[in-house]
């Protein structure tokens, strides 16, 4: 069994590094009649999007038991979208649309395949303390001193990054305010450390995310509606991968997962003490909601 789990890593860097790897795997791979190609599943994920990892250790679990290899790689957005449509990933589950990972498939929409959506409940948010002096992004502007004088964001790569700082500074006068680029698990521990002391902060969030469970927190109102709608997460592969994995694709375009249950499971694995360790909490939550994966592959 090949690795399960690799650490965090970003950049243009890992592509290249990723190609070629896999240029490797993938000229040894054979296909076998109409089965799936000889070589492991290839999934990656983004970095600090929860509902992502968690999926996609969900899908590991799932697929290992039925017989696949399967590797997770962690990157950020950018890099994956381009690996994916270079072949060098299979899959990716936490695509937002229409909006937020809109440009991504519209840049390689040739070289990938929209599996459809399975949650259609996501919306990106800018969220506070919920004992905050304000309630809208109208509001910010004129008591940035109360928070700092800044927004605590995630991943400069991400759809959520680009919306913020292209469309919701300028939008609501936020020029005075630094919106820092950070990763999730730095913005979740300044969230933590805010909330200890009684502190005020603003973050830029997403639903659905563990973080409204852990923390108390309010979304900003967003009454010019810059943030966009509701989404929905896709699962989007590679132009190839309906060929060489089949079963699985139409596994993956069969999936459909309630919030509740993510929630559930997205609790279980990042606000607990899993450290980093997911089999095993992964496997003890499938043992609680046999019934419902045993759907995934039925």
């Amino acid at each position: 069994m090949m690795t399960k789990r690799k650490h965090a890593l970003a950049g243009v860097a890992l592509v290249g590094a990723a190609a070629i790897a896999l240029t490797g795997c993938a000229g040894g791979a054979e296909e076998t009649g109409d089965g799936p190609a000889d070589r492991p599943i290839e999934i990656a994920v983004f970095n600090g999007w929860d509902e992502g990892i968690a999926a996609s250790h969900l899908w590991e679990s799932v697929l290992e038991a039925q017989g696949y290899d399967v590797n997770l790689t962690y990157a950020d957005v950018a890099p994956i979208y381009a690996g994916l449509a270079k072949g060098d990933f299979d899959l990716v589950l936490d695509t937002w649309l229409p909006t937020t990972h809109a440009d991504y498939l519209e840049q390689y929409g040739d070289d990938l395949v929209d599996l459809g959506a399975w949650n259609d409940e996501a919306s990106l948010t800018i969220a506070v303390n919920e004992d905050a002096p304000i309630d809208s992004l109208e509001e910010l502007a004129a008591n940035a001193d109360e928070f700092g004088g800044q927004i605590v964001g995630i991943e400069p790569g991400s759809g959520l990054m680009r919306i913020t700082g292209d469309e919701v500074v300028p939008g609501y006068g936020l020029e005075d305010m630094t919106l820092v680029e950070s990763s999730t698990p730095a913005m979740l521990s300044e969230l933590k450390s805010a909330t200890d002391g009684g502190e005020n902060i603003v973050v830029t969030l997403w639903r659905p995310h563990w973080a409204y469970n852990a923390f108390p927190l309010k979304d900003l109102e967003d009454p010019q509606g810059l943030l966009g709608d509701a989404e929905s997460i896709h699962s989007v592969s590679s132009a190839t991968f309906a060929d060489e994995f089949p079963e699985v694709n139409d596994w993956i375009a069969d999936f459909q997962m309630p919030s509740e249950l993510l929630y559930s499971l997205e609790d279980a694995l990042f606000n607990g003490e899993s450290s980093g360790d997911y089999a095993p909490v992964v496997e003890t939550w499938i043992a609680d909601n046999q019934e419902w994966v045993d759907g995934l592959t039925s």
